[in-house]
């Protein structure tokens, strides 16, 4: 009698998370690439996967620049804001809308996730889980 071997060294338990298919992206693989390539973008799409709902531009610099700064939100100056607030308006935003990724209303400079925010925020969490910098050795 033949062995089905088809599940030989598969866990016979695999979470949902781990099906590919819960975290399809909805968009072609040049688009979530170049979604994902630049860290204010990927900044972007933690908050918002982390916000479950509308963030304006003004909020997310905020937290963008804290991060960058290193520092408390409360401490950002308004120089760092607005540094941040004019390469997300002008530029990141409207990347991440042409893409799919998110939904930017220029109008009112608020931001609402897509299908495709919480797949590639998923995706963004696990290169960082898994990715490290290894330690020089001989330092």
């Amino acid at each position: 009698m033949p062995v089905d071997q088809s599940s030989w060294g598969r866990s016979e338990v695999t979470e949902a998370t781990d099906d590919p298919a819960s975290f399809a992206v909805p968009m072609d693989p040049e688009s979530a690439f170049n979604a994902i390539a630049n860290s204010r973008r990927r900044r972007v799409l933690l908050s918002l996967s982390q916000s479950r709902g509308k963030i304006s531009a003004g909020d997310l610099a905020v937290e963008i620049a804290a991060i960058e700064n290193a520092i408390d939100p409360s401490k950002i100056r308004s120089n760092e804001r607005t540094s941040v607030y004019i390469s997300l308006t002008q530029s990141h935003l409207k990347t991440l809308d042409e893409c799919g990724a998110v939904a930017f209303d220029d109008r009112s400079k608020s931001v609402t996730p897509t299908d495709a925010t919480e797949s590639l925020a998923e995706y963004i969490r696990r290169l960082q889980t898994a990715c490290y910098k290894p330690d020089s050795e001989g330092a």
